[in-house]
């Protein structure tokens, strides 16, 4: 059985690069008259603190890469190495414990549970894999609260906040496992464009901070301009991938 374990932190020579695609494809429908192929040989490396871009017009297979950067879903043919650990062998049970090791999840639609307060929602990964949390889970995610500007929202409920800062709530809910890689798909499409650049800060602010990669899958051309890096995909290949000027 693979060893799942994480080791080092930021500065560990072996983390350094956080994910890497080798000739990755993925293909639906094999073998019928459905058959498309939707990825075609992506080779991709993400490192810690960099902050990318993934853009391309709609139908370019963005989700689909998406899905398989999270672990949601599997090549075709080519491997996926996140952490160091190849994942094409790993089973479900391996594949949820590395995704809940390594990864954070914003999407454009926040998910935050209507029943729970804002805190509740932060620590719910903790609780979905450890249960109650402890003091020190509480005061880190009170912590993150306070970094995206919902100090003393703790106690409110999600439909008594604005759409901006549910969103805020639903990246400090992705970071309050310490992930490797945060994935973000879309996460400014639904707010106006003063509150989308508020949120685009958050991820640099946390990028820097923490020192986790990030990549965000946005429409927007000066969100993408903001990153470090910019990674295009048109009808399933990379067509471009270089760094931002500034």
């Amino acid at each position: 059985m693979p060893d799942l374990t994480l080791h080092g932190g930021p500065e560990s020579a072996d983390t350094q690069e956080v994910l890497r695609l080798e000739g990755v494809g993925k293909l639906y429908n094999p073998g019928t008259p459905l058959q498309t192929q939707v990825l075609h040989d992506i080779n991709l490396r993400l490192g810690r603190g960099e902050l990318t871009a993934l853009i391309g017009p709609s139908g370019s297979g963005k989700s689909t890469l998406l899905n398989l950067l999270g672990l949601l879903d599997t090549p075709s043919a080519g491997e996926l190495y996140l952490l160091g650990q190849p994942t094409g062998n790993l089973d479900d049970r391996m594949r949820t414990q590395l995704r809940n090791q390594a990864l954070g999840f914003v999407f454009q639609f926040h998910h935050l549970i209507a029943a729970f307060s804002v805190l509740e929602n932060v620590l719910m990964p903790l609780m979905i894999g450890r249960g109650k949390p402890t003091a020190a889970d509480l005061e880190l995610a009170r912590s993150l609260l306070a970094d995206v500007g919902l100090e003393g929202f703790g106690d409110h409920k999600p439909t008594q906040i604005s759409g901006g800062q549910q969103q805020r709530v639903a990246i400090a809910r992705a970071l309050m496992l310490r992930p490797a890689l945060l994935l973000a798909d879309e996460p400014t499409g639904n707010l106006d464009t003063r509150t989308a650049e508020k949120v685009f800060e958050l991820f640099r602010h946390f990028n820097r901070s923490f020192g986790c990669a990030v990549l965000v899958v946005t429409h927007d051309p000066r969100l993408a301009a903001g990153c470090d890096r910019s990674i295009e995909l048109v009808d399933g290949r990379i067509v471009s991938d270089q760094a931002n000027k500034g």
